[in-house]
């Protein structure tokens, strides 16, 4: 199997340009409207959109240097998620939105960055 046909694996996130180390997997939304059928008497007579956030979410690995109140406190940044996939997730003007608990095990922290616009795929 060649090396393009890789689909999981090695991921990077760039915050405000800054590349951190990740853990696990990321799940990303690109916040396009959710689509639901309306049922009327014994058929579907349409349906309504209702909107929901774009957004990338994981966790980073602290090694020793990270700022964590600094990334805590991020606000109007642009997150890039470079999958392994070869897709590269953007979002613009992006807060992170995760409630901030660091696990010293392993050095571990829940990171979610939320963005009122929509996300961007950009390949």
């Amino acid at each position: 199997m060649s090396g393009g046909q890789r689909r999981g694996g090695i991921i990077t996130v760039a915050v405000a340009g800054v590349t951190h180390d990740c853990k696990g997997s990321f799940s990303y939304n690109l916040g396009i409207g959710k689509k639901e059928a309306i049922m009327g008497s014994g058929r579907v007579t349409g349906y309504k959109e209702t909107p929901q956030v774009a957004f990338i979410e994981g966790e980073f690995t602290d090694r020793g240097e990270l700022d964590v109140a600094a990334l805590l406190r991020t606000v109007n940044a642009t997150v890039t998620l470079r999958a392994a996939n070869g897709k590269t997730i953007m979002l613009k003007d992006a807060w992170q939105a995760g409630e901030g608990t660091v696990q010293t095990e392993e050095g571990n922290i829940g990171v979610r960055f939320e963005s009122e616009d929509e996300g961007q795929e950009i390949s």
